[in-house]
């Protein structure tokens, strides 16, 4: 799978809001708002594409990959640097999973040469869950968000 970076545009960020996930994925559904248009283009968001120039994913890094009330719990109180992916829905279960992930890993070293990389997983996530450990994240801590469990993992390099 060869895929691109390019920065953050208004098409593709309306593209990934409009993104609709089948159930229990659906989690991750959002809806095109001012707020969460300023969300990706106004933080480190970062489109993924194919030789074609079609949206297969985003990623973020820093704060933006975090889950607020994480913070208030520790989660984050190790200096590391974080990241979120989002897969486009079309494309999610066919085992693009490894080459997708793997491709962002690579980017990110490559551009920050990090010694340590630090993600937050909703625990119901079990396809991405198997899809971290495979590449090498290790959980660390869970904390609750209302009904929702949330799972940090650190990968080393």
């Amino acid at each position: 799978m060869q895929l691109l970076v390019r920065n953050m545009t208004e098409e593709y960020a309306k593209q990934i809001l409009n993104w609709k996930y089948e159930a229990p994925y659906d989690f991750y559904n959002n809806e095109e708002t001012s707020e969460s248009l300023n969300e990706l283009l106004d933080n480190p968001y970062y489109a993924v594409l194919n030789p074609d120039n079609e949206l297969v994913g985003f990623f973020c890094i820093g704060n933006a990959a975090q889950v607020p009330f994480g913070s208030k719990v520790g989660a984050y109180d190790e200096d590391m640097r974080d990241i979120g992916i989002g897969m486009n829905p079309a494309i999610t279960g066919q085992g693009f999973g490894t080459p997708f992930f793997s491709f962002i890993l690579s980017y990110i070293q490559e551009t920050y040469g990090l010694d340590a990389i630090r993600l937050t997983v909703a625990n119901f996530n079990q396809r991405a869950i198997h899809l971290y450990t495979k590449l090498g994240f290790v959980k660390k801590m869970e904390f609750n968000r209302d009904s929702t469990k949330f799972i940090t993992m650190v990968k080393k390099y």
